[in-house]
């Protein structure tokens, strides 16, 4: 069977006005995984990569471990299939008529609109993210030009099923992308239902990734948001 490894981008830059591009920690949590992998053999005979510029980048940085040990890493093909779902964009679209027409959302906005404290200000932000994103899974709120959650589901499997299928038996292989993403694979692997599947997009933390095994019938779980790169706590985030 072969082995893919599912990656979560390290940390980028959440709340700026570019969300797109890794922090400064979010690099460091980067060449923290290179570094570990390569010390410990860990090589790859194919990468993919999502679209987005975090995606990139975390794969660039691992790149670049590699080759300060001396290690092959191997070019990097992008899928857009692996980018991630359209939050932002549902979000934007969605919540100035929530905020008219939902208590519990303006009563989570207003928290958000509260807070100075930066990590506060995470905190409720994300309790609003997820209580608007929770309504377009289930299919609540479908903004105008967004894809939905079934067709997300169904992108990144059809990125899976291609990418996988190109390689040969028993290699091992690495793909960067997103939460949303590696739990689309984890659904695919457990059967879950969309709630379930969405509360394990909130559980991956930046950096980690997840290991599946597969063949041309199977497709298995074999480890979920593995992190022992990151001996740090305070290098530990989900944002």
């Amino acid at each position: 069977m072969g082995t893919l490894f599912l990656v979560r981008h390290a940390q980028a830059s959440f709340l700026e006005a570019n969300y797109d591009k890794l922090s400064q920690l979010g690099e460091a949590q980067a060449r923290t995984l290179g570094e570990y992998w390569a010390q410990r053999g860990v090589i790859f005979d194919r990468v993919g990569v999502g679209p987005r510029v975090r995606q990139k980048d975390t794969a660039r940085l691992v790149c670049e471990a590699f080759e300060r040990n001396g290690l092959p890493f191997p070019q990097p093909l992008v899928f857009s299939e692996f980018d991630e779902y359209p939050g932002e964009a549902v979000l934007e679209s969605s919540l100035p008529r929530l905020l008219r027409e939902n208590q519990h959302i303006q009563n989570l906005h207003a928290a958000f609109q509260s807070q100075v404290d930066s990590v506060r200000r995470r905190a409720t932000f994300q309790k609003l993210f997820e209580a608007v994103i929770g309504k377009w899974v289930q299919g609540e709120i479908v903004p105008a030009g967004c894809e939905t959650w079934p067709e997300f589901c169904v992108r990144v499997n059809s990125g899976l099923s291609e990418f996988l299928s190109a390689g040969r038996r028993g290699e091992r292989v690495v793909i960067f992308t997103s939460g949303g993403p590696t739990a689309v694979a984890v659904q695919r692997a457990l059967q879950l239902s969309p709630e379930r599947t969405l509360q394990v997009s909130w559980m991956s933390r930046n950096s980690s990734w997840s290991e599946f095994l597969y063949d041309a019938e199977r497709f298995t779980l074999s480890s979920f948001n593995s992190h022992g790169h990151v001996v740090d706590p305070a290098m530990l985030t989900y944002r």
